[in-house]
């Protein structure tokens, strides 16, 4: 389990790095645009449409990652008073509901990226992106996202039986106070 454990790591570190890469080029080919068009008067053609398809590697190339550092908003008005079994339990209904979503937005993206695939969905404008790509990098990171849920679930069911906290909650840090 460790080796998968590290194995999903490293996986969102490298999806994580390339969703800020493509945040860069949409970016400056954004501001390429702008600066084009209010001052030269020539719009540079395509930010948009690479925009909507980098939004999809931004957002989901770092569910992965931020499930690692446990780092996912949460209220923890009532957590973080709980003893350390009981936040075990409150982690693994998290976990289960996390795997239901993500395991229904996995069997919609698979459906919609297959269909996309078959009929070469495109953007529609001057420059035509394909759109394929975008709903495969879907798939692939909320399929990640499941398999870091699954290894979680599993951590935080073997803390429900230790009483042992999450390295977090030994030095009283929380998800969003890093």
């Amino acid at each position: 389990m460790a080796r998968l454990s590290l194995l999903v790591e490293r996986l969102a570190l490298v999806v994580l790095l390339v969703g800020g890469l493509g945040m860069l080029m949409s970016m400056f080919l954004g501001v390429a645009d702008i600066v084009g068009t209010q001052l030269l008067a020539v719009p540079v053609p395509g930010p948009r449409e690479l925009t909507e398809s980098t939004m999809v590697l931004i957002v989901f190339g770092a569910l992965a990652y931020a499930q690692i550092q446990r780092a996912h908003i949460r209220v923890e008005l009532i957590y973080l008073q709980a003893p350390p079994r009981a936040r075990a339990a409150m982690d693994v209904v998290t976990d289960l509901a996390a795997l239901a979503f993500f395991g229904l937005l996995l069997w919609q993206a698979v459906l919609e990226a297959r269909y996309s695939i078959r009929i070469g969905e495109a953007t529609v404008g001057l420059i035509r992106f394909p759109l394929w790509p975008a709903r495969v990098i879907l798939c692939a990171g909320t399929l990640l996202m499941i398999v870091r849920l699954a290894l979680d679930l599993v951590v935080d069911i073997g803390r429900i039986r230790s009483g042992a906290p999450l390295p977090t909650d030994a030095v009283g840090a929380s998800g969003a106070d890093r």
